[in-house]
């Protein structure tokens, strides 16, 4: 077949790109002319939109510390004089038992040291924080009977904006005649309060220094009397009830 004239070629695609701008140049035409006929109702638009615009930027909530949907909740149990074996076996253990009752709990992270105990309780997401705050106050509760005498409350965190720390402020010496005592002491007493009187923030105790405390070494089988002494001075006194058993 014989071959089309290169000139027929040209004039079909002038003719394509002629009918494409014509349809867009209607399309244009037809969302001009409506706003030059109604132009009070175009104008009426633009400025509900304007003041619409206005009104949510005005009413749109705005908050400092915004809720980050993290679902976990820190437990920090000071008690000092005690090493980490003595925390995991006293404290810490009875924690990880009593917060797995906690509904919508997902795994439970414990990190003991010198004198603290900070263990981490995550949730699974979608979970009512505040139910799960409150639960997880309810086992507190209850794992503190099992503890030893005078296990002070621990600090309970829900993890939010507000509660991630800002800064961290490490203290380090060159000379050798101070020890890690005297600079948690330092820290403790002398440099937290500078912190703690700013407005707007929260100075926690500082952790991984020597704290100071006493500790007594015993020997139990010299207790025995002594034990008995003070039931026997209780019994007289009458503090205590005996319990009575009938047969």
């Amino acid at each position: 077949m014989p071959a089309a004239p290169r000139g027929c070629a040209s004039a079909a695609r002038v003719d394509g790109v002629t009918k494409r701008s014509a349809m867009f140049l209607d399309e244009a035409i037809n969302l001009v002319q409506p706003a030059l006929r109604r132009p009070l109702t175009v104008i009426v638009l633009v400025v509900a939109i304007m003041l619409g615009a206005g009104l949510a930027l005005r009413e749109m909530a705005r908050r400092i510390f915004p809720p980050l949907g993290i679902p976990t909740i820190y437990v920090a149990q000071p008690y000092g004089g005690m090493d980490p074996a003595q925390m995991e076996g006293y404290l810490t253990y009875y924690y990880e038992y009593h917060f797995l009752f906690i509904t919508g709990i997902e795994h439970v992270e414990s990190k003991s040291i010198q004198g603290n105990a900070l263990i981490k309780l995550q949730f699974h997401p979608g979970a009512d924080m505040s139910q799960a705050m409150a639960e997880t106050v309810a086992q507190v509760n209850r794992s503190r009977a099992f503890m030893p005498p005078g296990t002070v409350p621990p600090f309970i965190i829900l993890f939010d904006a507000g509660s991630v720390p800002v800064g961290n402020l490490v203290f380090s010496t060159e000379n050798p005649n101070r020890t890690a005592g005297q600079m948690q002491d330092a820290a403790l007493n002398l440099v937290r309060p500078l912190f703690a009187t700013l407005p707007g923030v929260s100075a926690p105790p500082p952790f991984g220094g020597s704290a100071r405390s006493i500790v007594v070494s015993v020997k139990p089988d010299r207790l025995h009397p002594l034990i008995f002494h003070c039931r026997c001075s209780a019994l007289c006194s009458r503090s205590i009830s005996p319990a009575s058993r009938s047969t």
